[in-house]
């Protein structure tokens, strides 16, 4: 178990007593487990001692520039998942990237809609990264977040991942991978969507290699 999962259960309590959803795993969910992506390109990535553990060496200055060039339109959603999570871990190390980051995604899935073509990935990126920075925030206790939540908390601002993702859920409501990525922006948040979202995930696990691969993160 790596050492920040030990710091987390007070974490998980504190959502217990407020009778928030608690998945089955430990840890915050879109972080603290990576995604199996196979031999998919994403961000340079270690590993190596945690969850948290980026590649040594990478130019934190380059994230959002990697990032939309990793984005395409024909990126898998667990890719984007996994891209987006180490993303946001990246751009926690400094708070001008962490907010020109998500102010992209937003303004990007914002303007897909205001042309009147809503993208369900534009929308789903945003509240990737918007969720993730949700759970940094809560990671004040620990010593690998603890001087960056303060930043990530101004990045994220009021945002909100469930407002973002329900937009995506609302453009392609069949889509079982988009379900999963609901469902892990929702696992800290309402137990009722939750379940509902990962329900619609595992039903349509057959459907997608990859999300047939990870669909453990809501069993």
């Amino acid at each position: 178990m790596h050492r920040l999962f030990r710091r987390f259960p007070t974490v998980l309590a504190s959502l217990a007593v407020l009778g928030l959803a608690v998945p089955a795993f430990a840890g915050p969910p879109l972080l603290c487990h990576p995604y199996d992506i196979g031999t998919a390109r994403s961000l340079p990535w270690s590993g190596a001692s945690g969850w948290f553990d980026g590649a040594a060496g990478y130019d934190v200055q380059r994230v959002v520039a990697d990032t939309e060039a990793l984005l395409t339109a024909s990126t898998p959603v667990i890719v984007r998942m996994e891209t987006l999570r180490r993303a946001a871990i990246y751009a926690s190390r400094d708070r001008a990237v962490a907010t020109q980051l998500l102010q992209k995604l937003v303004a990007r899935a914002e303007a897909t809609k205001t042309a009147g073509k809503p993208d369900p990935m534009a929308f789903l990126d945003a509240a990737y990264v918007a969720g993730a920075y949700r759970e940094i925030g809560m990671l004040g206790n620990t010593a690998e977040f603890r001087d960056k939540v303060d930043g990530v908390k101004a990045a994220l601002g009021s945002t909100s991942s469930m407002a973002l993702i329900a937009q995506s859920v609302d453009v392609r409501p069949d889509d079982p991978t988009i379900r999963f990525a609901a469902a892990l922006i929702a696992a800290d948040q309402d137990r009722a969507t939750y379940e509902r979202h990962a329900a619609l995930a595992r039903a349509g696990a057959s459907r997608d290699a990859l999300l047939a691969k990870n669909i453990q993160h809501v069993s």
